[in-house]
């Protein structure tokens, strides 16, 4: 019995479907031509046991002389009419889900990249990485398999009825007596593909997130002998996903059957029908040829008209999927307020911040920086100094209080034109697959080779890139997995060098250096922040005592704030630190 649940997921998924076939109905040209191709495939067949039947009665006549000729001639022309409309059918029907993956690719794309931080908190990359590749993929067979078939073996199917009309259309009518029957199987198999279709895709997505994880974690899986934990967890995913498959599969290889046994009945009660005294009257053998031949025939293309159903409802099931991701609100850039160039000045007033159901990370923070100041951030993990200068590129939006740049507001800024302002090398570094001289000029293509060479050597990269054979040409591979630690936070420092711009953000950007490197690094760094407002998060207070202002938090509240000499003479929070990382440096 149908539920009302269920009706109402079929009545979402249908609009879900339509909504998809908006992408099909793009390309009018290429669906025009596949139709022509099938409309000329489908007659094809009416076609042929036409011609059959016309070659039996001109034989069984003795007068096909005339025949003889004729109907071989007719025989070519209709076997290549079909493959014809075959070719120009299938081959449309290909490129239509072709363009409409890479659309829908191109769409989610652009969907990733202008989605908020607070987004990627919530969501697994694998699950993500699914969407893109095993969901789209079910898309497309749903708006070009499904199609092709329901076009192709629809159109045959109305051209064999409308032929078996002509003959008899009495008999026609009683052969489709057996329709709702068939139409109320495929719609309780519908229920069951769509349910175990979208399970499938859950799975799926966390098949694809452990083998991620698996991929990137190796070091650490070996390291702690996690090997059998990992593989038991993807046996589980795996066989969820598997026993989702087994459902699907029963369903399909129960619901087809028996719709093909409904049909053989109604085609052998036609036959039966067809083969009494009566139709035979005022009929030539040819004619009850043609009729036999398109009942029979019939049964293939409804076979497989309701083994789309299957297809359709796992391209629903992937929609929804896909729609609910392209539906998810992009990142908030309501600002219009533009400039060239920033003086760099910023200013917090009772900034409130809190991530997603969870306590407040800042709590009434209120701080003043002046253009070309250098503001060191210090304090336990935790402290909320991360969540403070995540606000600043406006990766998260602030809750209460206010940020002011220049004297405007952080969210009058144009999104775009803000993050101009910033450059950022976060504790984090990442790279990507390309060489090194394309990761140093991230998102501007256009810097010029002695730019870029300026900027690594500013970096002190240069002192291993000279070494590397294709120096800046090297390639770096998948996360830069064949360079260090230090050596990936250099090139992330030439980065934001080669930016230049008048705002810049070191979030433990020496921290993977080694004493040598720091050194050098601290040397450039003491040019790099002339001019420019400069926020530095360090657990090494080595490296900040010549800031301009250092300010400690705790639990989201701003402490102590003054410099390196001021902090010590007051023999509080920091003095305690500093006392405490020097003397166990000694030890």
């Amino acid at each position: 019995m149908t539920t009302q649940s269920d009706q109402s997921s079929s009545g979402r998924g249908w609009i879900l479907y339509l909504r998809l076939l908006a992408y099909v109905i793009h390309h009018k040209a290429i669906m025009l031509s596949g139709l022509l191709g099938f409309v000329v495939f489908a007659a094809s067949g009416p076609a042929a046991t036409q011609w059959l039947g016309w070659t039996l009665d001109s034989i069984s006549s003795e007068s096909y002389e005339q025949a003889r000729i004729l109907s071989p001639i007719l025989c070519l022309a209709i076997a290549f009419g079909r493959g014809a409309g075959s070719f120009l059918g299938g081959y449309s029907m290909a490129y239509l889900a072709q363009q409409v993956m890479h659309r829908l690719r191109c769409e989610l794309s652009e969907k990733l990249v202008g989605l908020p931080a607070s987004f990627f908190d919530r969501q697994a990359g694998g699950r993500l990485v699914s969407k893109v590749t095993y969901d789209v993929q079910q898309i497309a067979g749903a708006a070009s398999e499904a199609i092709t078939v329901a076009f192709r073996e629809g159109l045959t199917v109305i051209f064999y009825l409308a032929q078996l009309f002509l003959i008899d259309w009495q008999l026609t009518l009683t052969f489709l007596i057996i329709a709702p029957l068939v139409g109320g199987i495929v719609s309780l198999a519908s229920t069951y593909f769509r349910r175990y279709s979208s399970q499938m895709q859950d799975s799926m997505g966390e098949v694809t997130q452990i083998t991620s994880e698996t991929i990137k974690g190796h070091k650490v899986i070996r390291t702690f002998n996690a090997e059998q934990m990992v593989n038991e967890k993807l046996a589980s995913a795996s066989e969820r996903n598997r026993h989702q498959n087994m459902k699907l599969e029963l369903t399909r290889n129960t619901s087809t059957p028996l719709v093909q046994m409904i049909v053989a009945m109604g085609l052998a009660f036609l036959v039966w029908l067809a083969m009494s005294p009566d139709f035979f009257a005022g009929r030539s053998p040819g004619e009850f040829v043609v009729f036999l031949s398109a009942a029979g025939l019939l049964a293939k293309p409804i076979r497989q008209l309701t083994q789309i159903n299957a297809v359709v409802q796992r391209g629903i099931a992937a929609s929804s999927s896909i729609f609910e991701l392209l539906d998810e609100p992009s990142e908030l850039n309501s600002g219009q307020h533009t400039v060239r160039q920033t003086d760099g000045r910023l200013e917090f007033r009772d900034v409130w911040f809190s991530y997603a159901d969870s306590s407040p990370a800042l709590k009434g923070v209120s701080l003043e920086v002046e253009p070309g100041q250098t503001v060191a951030l210090v304090g336990k993990s935790g402290s909320g100094k991360s969540s403070l200068i995540n606000l600043i590129p406006r990766f998260y939006q602030h809750n209460r209080g206010a940020i002011l740049l220049d004297g405007i507001e952080l969210g009058n800024y144009e999104l775009t034109n803000l993050r101009e302002q910033i450059s950022l090398v976060t504790q984090q570094v990442v790279l990507f697959d390309g060489s090194i001289s394309e990761n140093i000029a991230y998102g501007n293509p256009h810097y010029s080779q002695d730019a870029i060479r300026s900027a690594a050597e500013a970096a002190y990269a240069m002192e291993f890139i000279s070494q590397l054979e294709g120096g800046l040409d090297t390639q770096v591979g998948d996360d830069a997995s064949l360079l260090s630690g230090g050596q990936r936070q250099r090139l992330a420092i030439a980065r934001a060098l080669l930016k230049n711009s008048p705002i810049l953000i070191l979030d433990e950007a020496t921290s993977a250096l080694d004493a040598e490197s720091e050194k050098f690094i601290q040397l450039a760094l003491q040019e790099l922040v002339k001019d420019r407002t400069t926020f530095i998060i360090a657990h090494r207070l080595s490296t900040i005592e010549r800031a301009d202002v250092i300010v400690v938090m705790e639990q989201g509240i701003i402490i102590e704030s003054g410099t390196h000499a001021e902090l010590l003479a007051r023999s509080g929070h920091y003095a305690r630190m500093h006392e405490l990382q020097f003397s166990d440096s000694d030890k």
